[in-house]
């Protein structure tokens, strides 16, 4: 017998629906449901690794920790990772399969994975009492309706509600929750349970006459309106919003243990991927992080990182069309603290082959690292564990480039050189003990009395950040009625909003 499940959309992207999600998984979580997240089709260059070796949405990996339940790739059954403006890698029950063009994907290979996606979602509901799952997008595109299998496609092949949620501080949202309902067909509109207002600042009597002219036109209830709370994102599918990073730019950076603060500045490289290593730094108190695309904005920092990308070679002509290449290299003759990670690390080396991802052959690197890297065109997927600077690390790998290192001091799986670090290692920061012994060999050799707060656990934080979310869903959903439409689905006899979907 199959578990409940329900299905959170969008009017937009970004109106909310991966916080929502993780949030009604964490509140089920501590009523004793067992469930698990499900985002038939993700695209984003965050990624994470799992136990079994599958790439998924780094969303969708926090989501199962929301549940308390370890990721597989059944909970993201395909990845896209954008190339470009118009290509993205697709990534199928986490492996890679191939380069493909959106009008390529959506012209027939999309429809094709619609099997697959339904039989990851059976899987679950079968092992769950229930399965929360993310749409992507808005589920209203109604020029990719005929090929969808993240939002409708999913919903009414597997019988699932559909919970719409609405970020009501961007404006727009009794228009966007109507019109949401009104472009889609009468089937698709008889799954359309309901509304969700997020991110909603003032007095909530306010709204409520808004909430009943909406009940009026819809025929539709709003489960809930979820108070705008700052830091509340987890890790982000794009853009430039990182997790716990999100209270660095929101509000006051906690005060250091030390007499000084750290300032820590990360290139804000062309498709940029995994930019959540630096969730952990701005985690420490008196921590700076920002984003920087501009080499006088390297003057004062104490650390730079150069973050993972998806297109190493495109990243590094970036970095010297703006400058930020020579800038680079003269911190590192100066044993200025800088550090690569993944595409980052492959850049400051000495020399790229590249005929996989950009296919630009032979190029040099930076040079500041002893290392060759060659692309291979199998990519490389591990949960490694290790020790650098006497401390137990662990990570996540996730490349195609093969680094060959010829000099250095061994630092994880890369090297050392001077005030320069590099390796292929994501995640190694939130490794608390390593983290720590890290600051202070930059904080050293930047010459700040920073001092790394002793007891600052990156793991804590995001269990913290996890129950606020699921708190949010406690006290501001009616939950009562959420539970009502994961058991039983839709209420019946909803009434049709014209026009529907064109023909």
């Amino acid at each position: 017998m199959s578990g409940g499940g329900l299905l959170v959309a969008g009017t937009t992207s970004d109106a909310g629906k991966s916080v929502v999600t993780a949030g009604i998984c964490r509140w089920l979580v501590r009523q004793g449901v067992k469930v698990a997240p499900f985002k038939a089709q993700n695209m984003s260059l965050n990624s994470f690794v799992t136990r079994e070796g599958a790439e998924i949405g780094r969303a969708q990996a926090m989501q199962a920790q929301a549940c308390r339940v370890e990721p597989t790739a059944l909970m993201n059954p395909v990845l896209l990772k954008p190339g470009g403006e118009r290509s993205s890698q697709v990534v199928l029950m986490g492996r890679p399969v191939g380069e493909m063009s959106a009008r390529g994907y959506h012209g027939g290979r999309q429809e094709s994975l619609l099997g697959t996606v339904l039989d990851c979602l059976e899987r679950l509901r079968s092992e769950y009492d229930a399965v929360i799952c993310e749409g992507a997008g808005s589920p209203a595109e109604i020029n990719l309706r005929r090929t969808d299998i993240v939002n409708m496609g999913v919903a009414r092949n597997a019988g699932l509600p559909v919970l719409v949620v609405g970020d009501i501080d961007r404006g727009g949202v009794f228009a966007s929750f109507f019109g949401t309902v009104a472009l889609l067909s009468p089937q698709d509109q008889e799954l359309v349970a309901g509304f969700l207002v997020n991110k909603f600042r003032g007095d909530v009597s306010l709204l409520e006459p808004g909430l009943e002219m909406l009940h009026g036109l819809t025929g539709r209830r709003t489960y809930g309106v979820l108070p705008f709370r700052h830091g509340l994102g987890i890790d982000e599918e794009d853009g430039l919003r990182v997790s716990l990073r999100g209270a660095v730019r929101e509000s006051a950076v906690a005060a250091p243990a030390g007499e000084e603060v750290l300032r820590v500045a990360v290139c804000a490289v062309p498709l940029m991927s995994n930019f959540t290593d630096v969730d952990a730094l701005a985690a420490e108190p008196g921590v700076v992080v920002r984003f920087v695309d501009r080499p006088d904005e390297l003057a004062d920092a104490d650390l730079v990182v150069v973050p993972g990308t998806r297109g190493t070679v495109k990243a590094l002509r970036w970095l010297r069309e703006r400058g930020l290449a020579d800038a680079l290299v003269r911190r590192a003759a100066e044993g200025r603290p800088l550090l690569g990670v993944c595409g980052g690390f492959q850049l400051l080396g000495e020399r790229i082959e590249d005929d996989v991802e950009s296919r630009a052959g032979r190029v040099d690197g930076l040079g500041v690292l002893p290392v060759r890297v060659r692309f291979a065109r199998e990519k490389t997927l591990a949960r490694p564990v290790g020790e650098a600077l006497g401390k137990r690390v662990e990570g996540y790998e996730i490349h195609h480039g093969v680094a060959e290192v010829l000099g250095g001091e061994a630092f994880l799986d890369g090297c050392r050189v001077g005030g320069t670090w590099g390796t292929h290692w994501h995640g190694a920061l939130e490794s608390d003990d390593f983290r720590r012994a890290f600051l202070r060999a930059v904080a050293a050799r930047a010459g700040r009395r920073f001092v790394p707060a002793p007891d600052t656990s990156f793991a804590a934080l995001r269990e913290e950040q996890l129950d606020r979310l699921g708190d949010l869903i406690e006290q501001h959903a009616d939950t009562d009625a959420l539970w009502r439409l994961i058991e039983s689905g839709a209420p019946r006899g909803l009434p049709f909003i014209p026009p529907g979907a064109p023909a």
